[in-house]
Order: C-alpha cells, then sequence, then structure tokens
C-alpha cells in the first residue's frame, strides 16, 4: 500500500516531520493472532453451556416481536405461539452450520480489504457517544465536524481498521437524516470497511443503497463492505426495528453483528456460566435467523458485556467477570463455528484517568486471549460509552497497536544474528551501538509515542505535559497533516444526490420532531 493510498502524503513543514517519523502510519494488515488462546471450560462444560442454550431455546422460548419475523421462523418449522417462538436444537444447527467461517471485508481502497474470522481479527473504534470530550477536553454536544475529525483520526491511525459510523452523535442535524451523513462521512474521509446504520429498517436500507452507490450493486451482492449491528434486548427479546434491519443487511448478503445487550446480574442471572448461556441462546437465535433470511450470507456471533453494580446499578467496565465470559464466549463462537464479536478498551471513568487506562487495559488483554474477531469499540469509550474522548481514542488506538503487537506472538527470524552479537559484545558490555541492535531496535521493541519514558528531570524541563494533553495535541496533528483519500467524482455526486433526495422526502417537521 501506497502512503498516498491512505491520505498520509506531507509537505514543506509536515513532510520534514513525517521524515523523523519512527513509525509507518499506513494501516495495519488484519490482526493474525500467534499466541495461544485462554480458554477455561473443558470440552464437558462447553457442551454444558451448549445443552442449557438449547433447552432454553427449545423450552423458555425467545420473542421475535416482528409479524414478518414469525411468519419466516413458521415457514422454517419453528414452533410460534403468538410472539413466542421454541427454537429446535436440529434446526438452530442445521442454520448456524451455514453461516460462513471467514470471509473478507472489501474496502474501497482494495490495500485495506481484511481476511476475516478464524485466526484473524480488526480494531474498531467506539460508536454512538451522545457527547465528546474534543481537542480543549470539555465534554459537550458533538457536530458532524466533530464526527468528521474522528473519521480522519480512524483514517490515519495505524490499528484502527475502519472508519465504524457514528462515533459521536452529530447533534447539528435533524436525527432522523442523521445516518445519511453518518455513512457518508464514513465513506468520505477514510478509505477503510465502515458499519452501516441499523436505528430502523428504512436507515438499513439507505446505507445498503449507499453502499451499493460506492461499491456497484453487483458487487456487494457477493462481497462484504458493510457492518450492521443488531442489538438483542435481553432477556430473550429481538425487537421489530433490529429485526427489520438484520433482513436489509443480510438480503443483500452483508454481515451483521447479533448481540444480545448484556447487564449482568441486571437482565441475566448473576452468575458467569448462567449468563453466559443465557446470552448464548439469544446469539443463537439471531444467528439462525440470519439463515433463514438468506442461506450462506456471512454472520457475526455479538454481544455487549457488562455487569452491574449492585450499589448503584451502573454499567461497569474492566471487571473479572467480564473477561471470563469474553474467555467463554470465545469457545462457545468456535464451537458452533462462526466469528464473534467484542467491545474492547471500554471505560466508565468520566475522564481520562487512571480508572480509564486500567479498565481499558484490563479488557484489551482478555480480549485478545480470547481470540476475538470483530473488536469493537477499540478507541475512545469513556463514561460508559456516554462520551467518546479525543485523547482516549488516540491513547487507545496506540495500545491497539501494542495489542497486535504481543498478539502476533514471538519473532524468530533473527534469532541466530542476536545470537551471533552476545560474543561480540562480551561480558561488562552494552549493545546499544552493536549494528544489531542499530538494524533492528526499532521493530524489537515496541516504542509508545503517547508514555512518557523519560526522567523526572527531563519531563519537567520539556512542561510536565501529561498523556491527555500529549494525546490532544497529537490529535490536533494528525488532523492538520489530513489528506482526503478523494472519492470518485461521479460517485460522490451520486452519493450527494441519494442524499438530497432522502432528505427532501423526510418533512422537516418531523425530522425536526425526532430532534433530541
Amino acid at each position: 500500500m501506497s502512503v498516498e493510498a491512505v491520505g498520509t502524503q506531507r509537505r514543506g513543514r509536515g513532510a520534514r516531520k513525517a521524515l523523523r517519523q519512527t513509525r509507518d502510519v499506513k494501516m495495519l494488515p488484519a490482526l493474525k493472532r500467534k499466541l495461544p488462546l485462554v480458554e477455561p471450560m473443558t470440552p464437558e462444560q462447553i457442551e454444558k453451556i451448549d445443552a442449557a442454550s438449547m433447552n432454553i431455546l427449545e423450552n423458555v422460548g425467545v420473542q421475535f416481536r416482528d409479524p414478518i419475523a414469525l411468519q419466516d421462523w413458521a415457514r422454517a418449522g419453528a414452533k410460534v405461539v403468538g410472539e413466542q417462538v421454541y427454537l429446535g436444537r436440529d434446526l438452530v444447527r442445521e442454520l448456524v452450520a451455514t453461516i460462513p467461517e471467514s470471509f473478507t471485508y472489501h474496502a474501497r481502497n482494495p490495500a485495506n480489504n481484511l481476511p476475516f474470522g478464524q485466526d484473524h481479527g480488526l480494531f474498531v473504534p467506539m460508536t454512538g457517544a451522545p457527547f465528546l470530550r474534543g481537542l480543549d477536553d470539555q465534554r459537550r454536544n458533538p457536530t458532524l465536524k466533530d464526527l468528521a475529525d474522528f473519521h480522519k483520526l480512524s483514517h490515519m491511525l495505524p490499528a484502527i481498521h475502519s472508519s465504524a459510523h457514528h462515533i459521536v452523535e452529530p447533534y447539528d442535524h435533524p436525527i432522523s437524516q442523521r445516518h445519511l451523513r453518518i455513512t457518508y462521512s464514513s465513506m468520505k474521509h477514510s478509505d477503510k470497511t465502515f458499519m452501516g446504520m441499523t436505528t430502523s429498517p428504512k436507515n438499513a436500507e439507505d446505507v445498503i443503497e449507499m453502499a451499493a452507490l460506492l461499491f456497484g450493486d453487483e458487487f456487494i451482492d457477493s462481497h462484504p463492505v458493510v457492518t450492521g449491528n443488531c442489538n438483542g434486548n435481553s432477556p430473550l427479546v429481538w425487537d421489530e426495528t433490529m429485526l427489520g434491519a438484520l433482513r436489509a443487511f443480510c438480503k443483500r448478503n452483508q454481515p451483521v453483528l447479533c448481540s444480545p445487550f448484556v447487564l449482568g446480574g441486571a437482565n441475566t442471572p448473576a452468575s458467569v456460566p448462567a449468563t453466559v448461556a443465557q446470552l448464548n441462546a439469544e446469539a443463537l437465535s439471531a444467528l439462525a435467523y440470519t439463515q433463514v433470511v438468506r442461506k450462506g450470507c456471512p454472520a457475526i456471533y455479538g454481544h455487549y458485556l457488562s455487569t452491574v453494580s449492585m450499589k448503584s446499578g451502573a454499567p461497569m467496565a474492566g471487571t473479572p467477570e467480564i473477561s471470563l465470559m469474553n474467555f467463554m464466549i470465545g469457545q462457545m463462537a468456535r464451537f458452533y463455528g462462526v466469528p464473534w464479536r467484542t467491545s474492547n478498551t471500554l471505560g466508565g471513568a468520566k475522564t481520562f484517568d487512571a480508572q480509564a487506562g486500567y479498565e481499558s487495559a484490563m479488557t484489551m488483554n482478555a480480549v485478545l486471549m480470547a481470540g476475538a474477531n470483530y473488536i469493537w469499540h477499540s478507541a475512545g469509550w469513556n463514561e460508559a460509552g456516554m462520551h467518546c474522548s479525543m485523547a482516549k481514542f488516540i491513547v487507545d488506538a496506540e495500545m491497539c497497536e501494542m495489542g497486535y503487537r504481543m498478539a502476533e506472538g514471538i519473532r524468530w527470524d533473527d534469532f541466530e544474528a542476536a545470537l551471533a552479537a552476545v560474543p561480540d559484545v562480551g561480558p561488562g558490555g552494552h549493545y546499544l551501538g552493536h549494528p544489531h541492535t542499530l538494524e533492528h531496535f526499532q521493530k524489537a521493541f515496541f516504542m509508545p509515542d503517547m508514555f512518557d519514558n523519560n526522567s523526572i528531570e527531563q519531563w519537567q524541563a520539556e512542561g510536565s505535559v501529561e498523556i491527555t494533553e500529549r494525546a490532544l495535541r497529537k490529535a490536533r496533528a494528525m488532523l492538520d497533516e489530513y489528506e482526503e483519500p478523494k472519492l470518485d467524482t461521479a460517485v460522490d455526486e451520486a452519493l450527494l444526490d441519494y442524499i438530497a433526495r432522502r432528505e427532501r422526502q423526510i418533512p422537516a417537521a418531523d425530522a425536526l420532531n425526532q430532534e433530541y
């Protein structure tokens, strides 16, 4: 991939700065894990969770609050009583078995295509924040410009593989029309893969139509290019909005995350294995339904995990039980042979402080060791998702680089050459000036940009700058140096024409009445 392909060409002062950079700013390839996975369940315990989930599906049932889905299930052979669907385990297994275990995500820049599934994963930034902490670190309502800035940063950060969609909610645009501008922003400011809004069936259809304009109508019918997310209402409910959006994506062969929304102890039992058994049943019911809609279409075992504080009722991040559940869900997804999604670098802290860092690091390590494929919310998430922090966005992205490097495993390529330096240096010497060190030091040990490892005297002499300000300075510099990966002129005009037509079709009064 050329530097120009990802919009990082520099000129003048920026060019001189780029020459001094030691880290490549091209997008990293899809993560290919080479570390052993953490799998705490025995084969017998996996079977126990599977049996419990199948018992829930067969005897408790799942509510599908959508008449089309109920008709679909009846035709597929499920027992339907009112809105309650009872799924036999043989039917579930037969349907889930048709989900591809792996596929390739296609980006508008083919150099950014990504193999996905099995031992391949990708990092995706957070989405859905109603507030942000921006370049001044002040908490406020976001705008379309703020969203564009996050899409630009996503484009430039090496370990971020997607521009996602509404990283922050653009409050300066009517809510009923936002999905159009959000989708356009994620397409325009980055040439990586992206996500599509599933806030209503019609919004999902608009996303698919815009993706068809970007890639071609026939292309998207056989190539995954955009990801949707469908959240379940735990316990054991899928609603009409999510199911309609799911159908819009599946009919056009675009993957959806089938994501139960877990608040452990509130909408699941107060037990780690029982929570996973319920979540597993919920995820399987939606995964199976994707194959009722279109057999063989890609789908992703999803979830959102948090545990609930019994002192306040608030969701918590970074707790040990969340890590244990991630390990277990990874095992269950592999048991069924489907790719899976998790959430990364989550924080409940109100500012980018030590709590935010500890919570995020705890989660990331578990996610990587669990073998997740679609690693969502990988940058910016704080305050239980209520705001996206621009400073944390930058540092989280570097954390993803570090996690990426760790998950790659041990590099043995220069082992003999490195050992040959030992007799050269001998007892009491040092390796700092040795030719092997000079040739290999940049890739031998990761050197974070955002972490300060200088002496306290040097740190003080340079202004005692703490990590939040270092990250914000980095964000300002990146946005100043950003170069847009231009859309094809005809495609750009077609997208803008589509947006204008759809916005005319949504009455202005209705749009304003839906504003927050």
